[in-house]
């Protein structure tokens, strides 16, 4: 932080306005134009839902995204 402060740097921080953009990706993603199944690296069970978030927080097996199968 000392560091920051002699340099005189500015940080800030946000989250993105997600509701505002899901519509639009939905659209992208149902008509073929985004494909998000490379983010995708696990899918499992609704039932196995805390093996799925514990892979996910200890990055087991290289995971980046876990969707959960309600259907499964």
């Amino acid at each position: 932080m000392g560091a920051l402060m002699n340099k005189g740097l500015t940080i800030k921080t946000g989250q993105t306005h997600v509701h505002r953009y899901v519509p639009e990706l939905l659209d992208h993603i149902r008509s073929g134009r985004i494909d998000p199944s490379f983010v995708v690296t696990h899918r499992i069970p609704l039932t196995e839902a805390p093996r799925g978030y514990e892979i996910f927080r200890e990055k087991r097996d290289g995971c980046i995204k876990v969707v959960l199968d309600p259907a499964a």
